[in-house]
């Protein structure tokens, strides 16, 4: 899959909404909300969109205050099965519908994001 200059496309702030969209959802979520700290989904939110922002060409903010993403690494310690990746597949997709992405940035984050969610399963 070719590079899509996502940041270029929708901005930081189009990461920031979309990021906000996304854990709006996940805050009454059955599924993903007891993955994540009780106190701190803000942080979370946080942590996520600045490695969107890196990972996709703009600020390195991600990678100065936390070093490399070393993604399995730091979800190993969740039991990620492929329910949660598919609900967590579900709540991004209605996160960008909400976003009005363009089409195209849609569809490439989709591709994107779904093989890093597979790529985190780590339980059966």
């Amino acid at each position: 899959m070719d590079e899509l200059p996502v940041v270029e496309r929708i901005g930081e702030d189009g990461v920031a909404r979309l990021v906000a969209a996304f854990y709006r959802r996940v805050a009454g979520d059955e599924v993903l909300r007891p993955m994540y700290p009780p106190t701190d989904l803000r942080g979370a939110e946080e942590r996520l969109r600045d490695f969107l922002v890196f990972r996709f060409g703009g600020s390195p903010r991600y990678v100065e205050q936390r070093g490399h993403p070393r993604l399995r690494m730091r979800h190993a310690r969740f039991a990620i099965d492929s329910r949660a990746r598919d609900r967590w597949m579900e709540l991004m997709t209605e996160a960008m519908d909400e976003c009005q992405l363009p089409d195209d940035v849609a569809a490439w984050l989709a591709e994107f994001l779904g093989g890093v969610a597979t790529f985190l399963i780590n339980r059966p």
